[in-house]
Protein backbone atom coordinates (compact mmCIF):
# COMPACT_ATOMS: atom_id res chain seq x y z
CA UNK A 1 0.00 0.00 0.00
CA UNK A 2 2.79 2.38 0.88
CA UNK A 3 4.41 1.64 -2.67
CA UNK A 4 1.22 2.03 -4.24
CA UNK A 5 1.17 5.52 -2.75
CA UNK A 6 4.25 6.85 -3.25
CA UNK A 7 3.70 5.77 -7.08
CA UNK A 8 0.53 7.65 -7.12
CA UNK A 9 2.34 10.84 -5.62
CA UNK A 10 5.15 10.63 -8.13
CA UNK A 11 2.79 10.21 -11.20
CA UNK A 12 0.96 13.20 -9.52
CA UNK A 13 3.80 15.23 -9.09
CA UNK A 14 5.01 14.45 -12.56
CA UNK A 15 1.66 15.34 -14.23
CA UNK A 16 1.66 18.65 -12.09
CA UNK A 17 4.23 20.10 -14.05
CA UNK A 18 2.60 20.19 -17.42
CA UNK A 19 -0.76 20.93 -15.87
CA UNK A 20 -2.08 24.46 -16.60
CA UNK A 21 -5.86 25.29 -14.99
CA UNK A 22 -8.90 25.46 -17.13
CA UNK A 23 -11.55 27.88 -15.70
CA UNK A 24 -13.99 25.32 -17.20
CA UNK A 25 -12.91 22.23 -15.03
CA UNK A 26 -14.39 23.85 -12.12
CA UNK A 27 -17.57 24.85 -13.89
CA UNK A 28 -19.20 21.50 -14.61
CA UNK A 29 -21.27 18.96 -12.51
CA UNK A 30 -22.55 20.85 -9.43
CA UNK A 31 -21.07 24.30 -11.16
CA UNK A 32 -23.17 23.48 -14.27
CA UNK A 33 -24.47 26.88 -15.75
CA UNK A 34 -22.87 28.98 -13.10
CA UNK A 35 -20.54 31.05 -15.11
CA UNK A 36 -19.60 35.21 -15.34
CA UNK A 37 -22.61 37.89 -14.47
CA UNK A 38 -23.33 40.24 -17.48
CA UNK A 39 -25.69 43.31 -17.21
CA UNK A 40 -28.75 43.22 -14.78
CA UNK A 41 -27.63 39.80 -13.82
CA UNK A 42 -25.21 41.41 -11.27
CA UNK A 43 -28.27 42.37 -9.31
CA UNK A 44 -30.36 39.57 -9.79
CA UNK A 45 -34.25 39.31 -9.81
CA UNK A 46 -34.80 39.48 -6.12
CA UNK A 47 -38.18 40.72 -5.06
CA UNK A 48 -40.99 38.74 -3.56
CA UNK A 49 -44.39 38.96 -4.42
CA UNK A 50 -46.24 40.73 -1.20
CA UNK A 51 -48.80 37.32 -0.33
CA UNK A 52 -45.47 35.45 -0.13
CA UNK A 53 -44.17 37.84 2.32
CA UNK A 54 -46.95 38.12 4.29
CA UNK A 55 -47.03 34.06 3.89
CA UNK A 56 -43.76 33.52 5.24
CA UNK A 57 -44.40 36.40 7.98
CA UNK A 58 -47.07 34.34 9.22
CA UNK A 59 -45.57 30.84 9.10
CA UNK A 60 -42.19 31.71 10.61
CA UNK A 61 -43.91 34.08 13.78
CA UNK A 62 -46.54 30.54 14.17
CA UNK A 63 -45.29 29.19 17.57
CA UNK A 64 -47.22 25.63 17.99
CA UNK A 65 -49.24 24.92 20.79
CA UNK A 66 -47.28 22.61 22.37
CA UNK A 67 -43.74 24.36 22.52
CA UNK A 68 -43.76 26.52 25.76
CA UNK A 69 -41.58 29.08 24.62
CA UNK A 70 -40.11 31.26 26.87
CA UNK A 71 -41.98 34.69 27.42
CA UNK A 72 -39.94 37.18 26.32
CA UNK A 73 -38.69 35.19 22.91
CA UNK A 74 -42.87 34.86 22.87
CA UNK A 75 -43.10 38.86 22.83
CA UNK A 76 -40.16 39.12 19.95
CA UNK A 77 -42.08 36.88 17.57
CA UNK A 78 -45.19 38.30 18.26
CA UNK A 79 -43.55 41.87 17.49
CA UNK A 80 -42.11 40.37 14.00
CA UNK A 81 -45.31 39.43 13.00
CA UNK A 82 -46.86 42.76 13.70
CA UNK A 83 -44.27 44.73 11.68
CA UNK A 84 -45.13 42.53 8.90
CA UNK A 85 -48.91 42.74 9.09
CA UNK A 86 -48.41 46.24 9.64
CA UNK A 87 -45.53 46.22 6.42
CA UNK A 88 -43.69 48.67 8.39
CA UNK A 89 -40.91 48.56 10.60
CA UNK A 90 -39.30 45.79 9.32
CA UNK A 91 -36.13 44.84 11.70
CA UNK A 92 -32.78 43.19 10.38
CA UNK A 93 -33.31 40.24 11.81
CA UNK A 94 -36.89 39.67 10.84
CA UNK A 95 -35.45 40.79 7.17
CA UNK A 96 -32.71 37.88 7.46
CA UNK A 97 -35.68 35.35 8.28
CA UNK A 98 -37.76 36.36 5.53
CA UNK A 99 -34.63 36.44 2.97
CA UNK A 100 -33.79 32.76 4.79
CA UNK A 101 -37.74 31.49 3.89
CA UNK A 102 -37.83 32.93 0.41
CA UNK A 103 -34.22 30.77 -0.51
CA UNK A 104 -35.52 27.66 1.37
CA UNK A 105 -39.01 28.00 -0.39
CA UNK A 106 -37.40 28.23 -3.57
CA UNK A 107 -35.13 25.21 -2.98
CA UNK A 108 -31.72 26.77 -2.23
CA UNK A 109 -30.79 25.14 0.95
CA UNK A 110 -29.11 27.64 3.58
CA UNK A 111 -26.60 26.95 6.15
CA UNK A 112 -24.93 29.42 8.43
CA UNK A 113 -22.17 28.48 11.27
CA UNK A 114 -20.55 30.49 13.69
CA UNK A 115 -20.13 30.51 17.70
CA UNK A 116 -23.68 31.70 18.90
CA UNK A 117 -25.53 32.04 15.32
CA UNK A 118 -28.08 30.16 16.11
CA UNK A 119 -30.00 32.87 18.95
CA UNK A 120 -27.39 35.72 17.28
CA UNK A 121 -24.32 37.30 19.17
CA UNK A 122 -26.59 40.11 20.05
CA UNK A 123 -29.96 37.85 20.85
CA UNK A 124 -31.30 38.98 17.62
CA UNK A 125 -31.60 36.00 15.70
CA UNK A 126 -33.12 33.49 17.64
CA UNK A 127 -32.99 30.54 14.59
CA UNK A 128 -35.07 28.50 17.31
CA UNK A 129 -37.64 28.56 19.55
CA UNK A 130 -36.79 26.29 22.81
CA UNK A 131 -39.50 24.37 24.57
CA UNK A 132 -38.84 25.32 28.30
CA UNK A 133 -39.74 22.27 29.46
CA UNK A 134 -38.62 19.56 27.19
CA UNK A 135 -35.54 21.55 26.04
CA UNK A 136 -36.53 20.51 22.69
CA UNK A 137 -35.80 22.72 19.79
CA UNK A 138 -38.42 24.23 17.18
CA UNK A 139 -37.13 25.39 14.20
CA UNK A 140 -39.67 27.96 12.53
CA UNK A 141 -37.58 27.98 8.92
CA UNK A 142 -38.12 24.47 8.85
CA UNK A 143 -41.43 24.26 9.07
CA UNK A 144 -42.81 26.64 6.39
CA UNK A 145 -43.89 23.83 4.23
CA UNK A 146 -43.74 19.95 3.14
CA UNK A 147 -41.06 19.65 0.23
CA UNK A 148 -39.00 23.00 1.46
CA UNK A 149 -35.23 23.06 1.13
CA UNK A 150 -33.01 22.61 4.48
CA UNK A 151 -32.17 25.24 6.86
CA UNK A 152 -28.94 24.49 9.44
CA UNK A 153 -28.06 26.72 11.35
CA UNK A 154 -24.46 25.94 13.30
CA UNK A 155 -23.24 27.07 17.12
CA UNK A 156 -19.25 26.29 16.11
CA UNK A 157 -15.77 26.65 17.72
CA UNK A 158 -14.50 29.87 18.46
CA UNK A 159 -12.17 28.66 15.83
CA UNK A 160 -12.03 30.86 13.34
CA UNK A 161 -9.35 29.67 10.89
CA UNK A 162 -10.43 25.98 10.83
CA UNK A 163 -14.15 27.02 10.57
CA UNK A 164 -14.07 29.30 7.80
CA UNK A 165 -12.04 26.69 6.00
CA UNK A 166 -14.52 23.95 6.17
CA UNK A 167 -17.49 26.36 5.01
CA UNK A 168 -14.98 27.34 2.09
CA UNK A 169 -14.88 24.20 1.28
CA UNK A 170 -18.72 23.14 1.69
CA UNK A 171 -19.21 26.46 -1.12
CA UNK A 172 -17.28 24.43 -3.49
CA UNK A 173 -19.02 21.24 -3.06
CA UNK A 174 -22.45 22.79 -2.75
CA UNK A 175 -23.21 25.57 -4.90
CA UNK A 176 -26.52 25.69 -4.72
CA UNK A 177 -26.51 25.74 -0.52
CA UNK A 178 -26.24 29.48 0.73
CA UNK A 179 -23.13 28.80 2.44
CA UNK A 180 -22.56 31.58 5.26
CA UNK A 181 -19.78 31.82 7.80
CA UNK A 182 -20.41 34.84 10.92
CA UNK A 183 -17.92 36.27 12.90
CA UNK A 184 -18.92 36.75 16.50
CA UNK A 185 -17.19 40.20 15.64
CA UNK A 186 -15.82 41.43 12.46
CA UNK A 187 -12.59 41.69 14.43
CA UNK A 188 -12.51 37.68 15.21
CA UNK A 189 -11.57 37.42 11.33
CA UNK A 190 -8.36 38.31 11.86
CA UNK A 191 -8.21 34.46 12.80
CA UNK A 192 -8.78 33.18 9.51
CA UNK A 193 -6.82 35.13 7.21
CA UNK A 194 -4.67 32.94 5.94
CA UNK A 195 -7.65 30.99 4.25
CA UNK A 196 -8.77 34.06 2.72
CA UNK A 197 -5.68 35.34 1.42
CA UNK A 198 -4.58 31.89 0.12
CA UNK A 199 -8.34 30.50 -0.99
CA UNK A 200 -11.40 32.75 -0.75
CA UNK A 201 -10.01 35.76 -2.66
CA UNK A 202 -7.25 33.80 -4.63
CA UNK A 203 -8.63 31.05 -5.77
CA UNK A 204 -10.36 32.15 -9.05
CA UNK A 205 -6.65 33.82 -10.02
CA UNK A 206 -4.69 30.55 -9.21
CA UNK A 207 -7.05 27.87 -10.16
CA UNK A 208 -9.99 29.41 -11.91
CA UNK A 209 -12.05 27.87 -8.77
CA UNK A 210 -14.73 30.53 -7.27
CA UNK A 211 -16.72 30.22 -4.66
CA UNK A 212 -20.62 31.35 -3.37
CA UNK A 213 -19.24 31.71 0.59
CA UNK A 214 -20.91 34.46 2.68
CA UNK A 215 -18.84 35.87 5.56
CA UNK A 216 -20.87 38.08 7.74
CA UNK A 217 -18.62 40.44 9.90
CA UNK A 218 -20.42 42.96 12.73
CA UNK A 219 -18.51 46.56 11.87
CA UNK A 220 -18.97 49.60 13.50
CA UNK A 221 -17.75 51.92 15.86
CA UNK A 222 -20.09 52.31 18.62
CA UNK A 223 -17.65 52.75 21.43
CA UNK A 224 -17.00 48.70 22.56
CA UNK A 225 -13.08 49.02 22.15
CA UNK A 226 -10.39 47.60 20.07
CA UNK A 227 -11.39 43.89 19.57
CA UNK A 228 -15.08 45.31 19.02
CA UNK A 229 -15.53 47.33 16.21
CA UNK A 230 -13.94 47.01 13.09
CA UNK A 231 -13.97 43.96 10.49
CA UNK A 232 -10.83 45.48 9.05
CA UNK A 233 -12.59 46.91 5.59
CA UNK A 234 -9.03 48.15 4.10
CA UNK A 235 -7.70 44.17 4.14
CA UNK A 236 -10.58 43.56 2.27
CA UNK A 237 -10.31 46.00 -0.18
CA UNK A 238 -6.51 45.64 -0.74
CA UNK A 239 -6.80 42.11 -1.60
CA UNK A 240 -10.22 43.49 -3.93
CA UNK A 241 -9.00 42.60 -8.03
CA UNK A 242 -10.14 41.48 -10.81
CA UNK A 243 -14.14 40.79 -9.58
CA UNK A 244 -13.02 38.46 -7.74
CA UNK A 245 -14.96 39.37 -4.22
CA UNK A 246 -17.97 41.16 -3.46
CA UNK A 247 -17.75 43.73 -0.47
CA UNK A 248 -20.57 45.09 1.24
CA UNK A 249 -22.17 47.11 3.70
CA UNK A 250 -25.86 47.01 3.87
CA UNK A 251 -27.44 49.77 5.95
CA UNK A 252 -31.35 48.88 5.67
CA UNK A 253 -33.19 45.42 6.39
CA UNK A 254 -34.42 45.27 2.90
CA UNK A 255 -31.00 46.41 1.38
CA UNK A 256 -29.51 42.76 3.49
CA UNK A 257 -32.49 40.97 2.57
CA UNK A 258 -31.82 41.82 -1.76
CA UNK A 259 -27.87 41.20 -0.97
CA UNK A 260 -28.94 37.86 0.85
CA UNK A 261 -31.04 36.54 -2.05
CA UNK A 262 -28.76 38.22 -5.12
CA UNK A 263 -25.90 35.46 -3.82
CA UNK A 264 -28.43 32.71 -5.09
CA UNK A 265 -30.36 33.59 -7.43
CA UNK A 266 -27.82 35.05 -9.97
CA UNK A 267 -25.96 32.81 -12.86
CA UNK A 268 -22.73 33.38 -10.60
CA UNK A 269 -21.12 32.73 -7.59
CA UNK A 270 -18.31 34.86 -6.14
CA UNK A 271 -17.38 35.44 -2.60
CA UNK A 272 -19.49 38.04 -0.58
CA UNK A 273 -18.20 40.07 2.67
CA UNK A 274 -20.94 41.69 4.52
CA UNK A 275 -20.24 44.27 6.74
CA UNK A 276 -23.48 43.84 9.38
CA UNK A 277 -24.37 46.46 11.52
CA UNK A 278 -24.30 45.57 16.02
CA UNK A 279 -26.66 49.05 16.99
CA UNK A 280 -28.35 49.24 13.68
CA UNK A 281 -30.25 45.41 14.42
CA UNK A 282 -33.10 47.31 16.14
CA UNK A 283 -32.86 50.87 14.89
CA UNK A 284 -36.05 52.39 13.34
CA UNK A 285 -33.83 54.04 10.77
CA UNK A 286 -32.88 50.88 9.61
CA UNK A 287 -35.83 49.19 9.49
CA UNK A 288 -37.70 49.04 6.40
CA UNK A 289 -41.26 49.28 4.55
CA UNK A 290 -43.22 45.84 3.23
CA UNK A 291 -42.55 47.51 -0.30
CA UNK A 292 -39.01 47.41 -0.17
CA UNK A 293 -39.02 43.81 0.24
CA UNK A 294 -41.78 43.05 -2.96
CA UNK A 295 -40.26 45.47 -5.34
CA UNK A 296 -36.67 46.80 -6.20
CA UNK A 297 -33.05 45.32 -5.92
CA UNK A 298 -30.06 45.79 -4.05
CA UNK A 299 -28.81 48.80 -4.55
CA UNK A 300 -24.85 49.25 -4.75
CA UNK A 301 -25.44 53.32 -3.69
CA UNK A 302 -28.22 54.03 -1.61
CA UNK A 303 -29.44 57.85 -2.09
CA UNK A 304 -30.84 60.17 0.57
CA UNK A 305 -34.32 60.22 1.27
CA UNK A 306 -35.30 63.54 2.68
CA UNK A 307 -32.99 66.13 3.81
CA UNK A 308 -32.44 69.51 2.21
CA UNK A 309 -33.65 69.94 -1.34
CA UNK A 310 -31.10 68.87 -3.45
CA UNK A 311 -30.65 72.78 -5.42
CA UNK A 312 -29.60 73.51 -2.09
CA UNK A 313 -26.90 71.17 -1.54
CA UNK A 314 -23.43 72.55 -1.39
CA UNK A 315 -21.33 69.44 -0.38
CA UNK A 316 -22.25 65.85 -0.65
CA UNK A 317 -20.94 63.38 2.17
CA UNK A 318 -20.28 60.20 0.93
CA UNK A 319 -20.00 57.45 3.39
CA UNK A 320 -20.58 53.46 4.21
CA UNK A 321 -22.14 52.39 7.47
CA UNK A 322 -23.43 53.33 10.31
CA UNK A 323 -21.66 56.56 10.40
CA UNK A 324 -24.21 57.81 7.85
CA UNK A 325 -26.98 57.81 10.41
CA UNK A 326 -24.75 60.05 12.44
CA UNK A 327 -23.98 62.39 9.35
CA UNK A 328 -28.17 62.91 8.57
CA UNK A 329 -28.95 63.43 12.29
CA UNK A 330 -26.13 66.06 13.06
CA UNK A 331 -26.53 67.89 9.11
CA UNK A 332 -30.21 68.03 10.63
CA UNK A 333 -29.61 69.53 13.81
CA UNK A 334 -27.27 71.96 12.15
CA UNK A 335 -30.10 72.52 9.14
CA UNK A 336 -26.25 71.97 6.90
CA UNK A 337 -26.04 72.18 3.24
CA UNK A 338 -25.14 68.57 2.70
CA UNK A 339 -26.56 65.79 1.43
CA UNK A 340 -25.77 61.96 2.69
CA UNK A 341 -24.87 59.51 -0.03
CA UNK A 342 -24.27 55.47 1.18
CA UNK A 343 -22.20 53.90 -0.71
CA UNK A 344 -23.43 50.28 0.23
CA UNK A 345 -20.94 47.76 -2.04
CA UNK A 346 -17.82 49.12 -1.95
CA UNK A 347 -16.55 46.41 -4.17
CA UNK A 348 -17.08 45.96 -7.48
CA UNK A 349 -16.75 49.82 -7.08
CA UNK A 350 -20.06 51.13 -8.18
CA UNK A 351 -18.50 54.52 -10.23
CA UNK A 352 -21.85 54.72 -12.47
CA UNK A 353 -24.41 54.71 -9.45
CA UNK A 354 -22.41 57.02 -7.53
CA UNK A 355 -22.15 59.41 -10.54
CA UNK A 356 -25.96 59.40 -10.62
CA UNK A 357 -26.52 60.04 -7.05
CA UNK A 358 -24.02 63.25 -7.03
CA UNK A 359 -26.15 64.20 -10.39
CA UNK A 360 -29.32 64.94 -8.58
CA UNK A 361 -27.33 67.88 -6.75
CA UNK A 362 -26.31 70.61 -9.78
CA UNK A 363 -24.90 73.03 -7.50
CA UNK A 364 -22.63 70.70 -5.17
CA UNK A 365 -18.94 72.18 -5.40
CA UNK A 366 -17.67 69.72 -2.67
CA UNK A 367 -17.42 66.03 -2.24
CA UNK A 368 -16.24 64.41 1.44
CA UNK A 369 -15.75 60.99 1.91
CA UNK A 370 -16.89 60.06 5.31
CA UNK A 371 -15.74 57.38 7.49
CA UNK A 372 -15.55 56.02 11.43
CA UNK A 373 -12.81 54.14 11.26
CA UNK A 374 -8.95 55.96 11.45
CA UNK A 375 -7.17 57.68 8.42
CA UNK A 376 -5.15 54.41 7.64
CA UNK A 377 -7.92 52.18 7.79
CA UNK A 378 -10.96 51.25 6.68
CA UNK A 379 -12.68 52.56 2.79
CA UNK A 380 -10.31 55.62 2.44
CA UNK A 381 -6.76 54.07 0.69
CA UNK A 382 -9.06 52.37 -1.51
CA UNK A 383 -11.91 54.88 -2.77
CA UNK A 384 -9.38 58.02 -2.64
CA UNK A 385 -8.08 57.59 -6.12
CA UNK A 386 -10.79 55.59 -7.74
CA UNK A 387 -13.06 59.25 -6.36
CA UNK A 388 -10.27 61.65 -7.66
CA UNK A 389 -10.38 60.04 -11.20
CA UNK A 390 -14.51 60.37 -11.06
CA UNK A 391 -14.04 63.76 -9.44
CA UNK A 392 -11.88 65.63 -10.35
CA UNK A 393 -12.85 67.92 -13.25
CA UNK A 394 -15.91 68.92 -11.26
CA UNK A 395 -16.03 68.82 -7.47
CA UNK A 396 -13.27 69.30 -4.71
CA UNK A 397 -12.60 66.16 -2.79
CA UNK A 398 -11.69 66.21 0.97
CA UNK A 399 -12.28 63.32 3.65
CA UNK A 400 -12.79 63.13 7.04
CA UNK A 401 -11.58 60.61 9.61
CA UNK A 402 -9.84 59.49 12.77
CA UNK A 403 -6.24 59.94 13.44
CA UNK A 404 -4.11 57.46 11.87
CA UNK A 405 -3.55 55.03 14.84
CA UNK A 406 -1.90 51.51 15.14
CA UNK A 407 -4.98 50.35 17.44
CA UNK A 408 -8.46 50.02 15.47
CA UNK A 409 -10.20 51.93 18.37
CA UNK A 410 -10.03 53.37 21.73
CA UNK A 411 -11.04 51.52 24.29
CA UNK A 412 -12.92 54.62 26.82
CA UNK A 413 -16.09 55.22 25.83
CA UNK A 414 -16.18 58.52 26.48
CA UNK A 415 -13.29 59.09 24.14
CA UNK A 416 -14.96 57.29 21.61
CA UNK A 417 -17.73 59.87 22.19
CA UNK A 418 -14.97 62.64 21.72
CA UNK A 419 -13.72 61.45 18.64
CA UNK A 420 -17.37 60.91 17.45
CA UNK A 421 -18.37 64.40 17.96
CA UNK A 422 -15.05 65.89 16.28
CA UNK A 423 -15.51 64.15 13.14
CA UNK A 424 -19.21 65.09 12.40
CA UNK A 425 -17.99 68.74 13.41
CA UNK A 426 -15.45 68.31 10.15
CA UNK A 427 -17.52 67.03 8.42
CA UNK A 428 -20.00 69.51 7.84
CA UNK A 429 -17.85 72.44 8.82
CA UNK A 430 -17.90 75.64 6.66
CA UNK A 431 -21.27 74.99 6.35
CA UNK A 432 -22.78 77.22 9.24
CA UNK A 433 -24.24 75.84 12.32
CA UNK A 434 -22.14 72.76 12.83
CA UNK A 435 -22.21 71.18 16.00
CA UNK A 436 -19.51 71.51 18.59
CA UNK A 437 -16.87 69.17 18.67
CA UNK A 438 -13.80 68.59 20.78
CA UNK A 439 -10.28 69.42 18.48
CA UNK A 440 -9.28 65.55 19.19
CA UNK A 441 -8.56 62.66 17.50
CA UNK A 442 -10.12 63.24 14.08
CA UNK A 443 -8.43 63.98 10.48
CA UNK A 444 -9.65 66.23 7.63
CA UNK A 445 -7.87 67.08 4.99
CA UNK A 446 -8.50 68.08 1.36
CA UNK A 447 -7.74 65.21 -1.05
CA UNK A 448 -7.07 66.38 -4.43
Amino acid sequence: WVSEFETFLDAEFEAGKSYEADRADWLDGHWAGLGLPEGDERRGETAVPAEKLRDYGSRLTAIPGHVDAHRTLRRVIDGRRQTIEAGTGIDWATAEHLAFASLLDEGFPVRLSGQDSARGTFSQRHSHVVDQTTEERYTPLNNLRPGQAHYEVIDSALSEEAVLGFEYGYSLADPQTLVMWEAQFGDFVNGAQVVIDQFLVAAEDKWGQTSGLVLLLPHGYEGQGPEHSSARKERFLVLAAEDNIQVAEPTTAAQYFHLLRRQMLRDVRKPLIVFTPKGLLRAKPAASAADEFTSGCFREVYPERGGPEPDAVRRVLLCSGRVAFDLINARDDAGAEAAVVRVEQLYPWPEDQIREALGRYPNATEVSWVQDEPENMGAWMFVHGRLHRLLRDSYRLAHVARVESASPATGSATVHEHEQRQLLSEALDGLGGEPEGDQVAASSQEAG
